[in-house]
């Protein structure tokens, strides 16, 4: 039988505590329906057996506490909610855990913004991990060693697992359910608890908003002024003159402070606003390439898609706000 522990650290977020735990569970409950015994042991651990959680709406009442638990085979990590520093200084008494429990082999998941935590581990350093694409700037400045992929649902390194954003965990949850119960049991939670099983990417979900908590001012101004001129054609050289830099200073300098390039940000600035336009306009697909400066359709649907992670049309059908009929 495989021990599973859902760690309760301090601001948790319950969802992502209760959610797993019901999956999970399913999983013994449809091997008693066959006739076969329970895959999971599934434990509740925190610092402590009673926890506040929610602001203190919710009592969560452990199963055990850290220090009691010498071995498990699978830690989920999950969502924390708050200022991301003050709560991982918080679970400090979590980190040599952790460490332990992986090194005696155990595996390790981190939820969403539980990436924090479990990269506060320093297991993490040199590998992929995801988080929600809110987060991704303050996870960068904290752990720039850890290579996040903002765009991603889930990551698999050598037994140490993330998830993207949200409620994109239970995917992490189905993948990890699949790896142990098989395909079967991974497509019929997903039909029991209604999850996508192949949603792979946060994109279509993710919204461009061009990192400015820097101090760079002369970034900033470039920034605003792509954002204010989207719709032209802009280059970096006119960029660069126009900041009395060189191109390469620009590009070097935009990067650190935006962890975009000069061009990636002004094609996610016009994506962006093509997206919106898809949403609530009703131009055709080629009008709202003209009116965010694209005139190759072909170079248009190819950013499009390698961004929102859909085609425009796709996008429209997913997100067109429609007309109440009365």
């Amino acid at each position: 039988m495989k021990h599973i522990t859902i760690l309760v650290p301090k601001g948790a977020i319950l969802g992502s505590i209760e959610g797993p735990r019901q999956v999970f569970t399913e999983v013994n409950n449809q091997l008693k329906r066959m006739g076969q015994p329970p895959l999971f042991s599934i434990q509740l651990a925190g610092l402590s057996r009673a926890l506040a959680a929610a602001g203190g709406r919710y009592t969560v009442n452990t199963d055990t506490v850290i220090g009691q638990l010498a071995k498990t085979d699978l830690v989920i990590i999950p969502a924390l909610d708050g200022d991301m520093r003050l709560l991982v200084e918080q679970n400090q008494e979590f980190i040599p855990w952790l460490v332990q429990q992986h090194h005696q082999g155990a595996e390790l998941a981190s939820l969403c913004v539980g990436a924090f935590l479990l990269a506060s581990t320093g297991l993490i350093d040199g590998r992929k991990c995801a988080t929600h694409w809110m987060a991704a700037h303050e996870f960068r400045k904290m752990y720039p060693q850890v290579q996040l992929v903002e765009d991603r649902i889930i990551t698999d390194e050598q037994g140490i697992y993330s998830s993207g954003g949200a409620f994109s965990y239970l995917n992490l949850i189905l993948y990890l359910i699949e790896k142990y119960a098989g395909r079967e049991m991974a497509v019929f939670l997903s039909k029991a608890f209604q999850i996508d099983l192949e949603r792979k990417s946060q994109s279509p979900f993710m919204i461009f908003q061009g990192q400015k908590e820097h101090a760079d001012e002369a970034i900033r101004k470039a920034q605003l002024y792509i954002e204010a001129n989207f719709e032209e054609r802009i280059t970096v050289d006119e960029l660069a003159a126009m900041l009395a830099l060189s191109r390469r200073n620009l590009e070097r300098r935009f990067k650190k402070a935006t962890a975009n390039s000069v061009v990636e940000y002004m094609q996610r600035v016009k994506i962006e606003a093509a997206k919106m336009c898809l949403e609530t306009g009703s131009d055709t697909v080629n009008e709202v390439m003209y009116k965010v400066g694209y005139t190759d359709t072909k170079a248009f649907r190819s950013t499009f898609k390698k961004i929102t992670g859909l085609t425009p049309i796709a996008y429209r059908n997913r997100y067109k706000r429609e007309q109440l009929v009365a």
